[in-house]
């Protein structure tokens, strides 16, 4: 069932509002990030699934011919690189064919560097107001 841009308030309403050939790889993108990251806050922001904890976590969406997934990371570490070989990116943001099988482990990794960031990032910032 298709839902309109306008009343998309959930992950499942996003989902749901995509092509239906989409949807399998977005449910394990989105499956990849709870299962990683179980206490995140999950959010639609700039009409698209993300993620929060200490901050933005991850995110993901559809692109013109298949899924994308957002790392939040403004440029991919240089230590992803033998990673990231076989993948299309593009900065922060990888992208996924449909037919693709989607590198778990790589999206799983890159949510664990970001978290770590932002927790190191928030308690920098209880140090200061100390």
């Amino acid at each position: 069932m298709k839902v309109s841009a306008k009343k998309i308030t959930t992950v499942d309403d996003y989902i749901a509002s995509q092509e239906q050939h989409l949807q399998p790889m977005l449910q394990q993108i989105r499956g990849a990030i709870r299962t990683t990251v179980p206490k995140a806050e999950e959010v639609i922001s700039y009409q698209v699934p993300c993620y929060k904890l200490n901050g933005m976590l991850a995110g993901f969406g559809v692109h013109k011919n298949g899924c994308s997934f957002y790392s939040m990371i403004p440029k991919l570490p240089a230590s992803l690189a033998k990673d990231l070989q076989k993948v299309k990116y593009t900065a922060s943001t990888l992208h996924f064919d449909p037919d693709e099988k989607l590198p778990v482990a790589l999206i799983k990794k890159i949510i664990r560097i970001k978290q770590k960031a932002n927790a190191v990032r928030a308690s920098l910032k209880k140090i200061k107001k100390s």
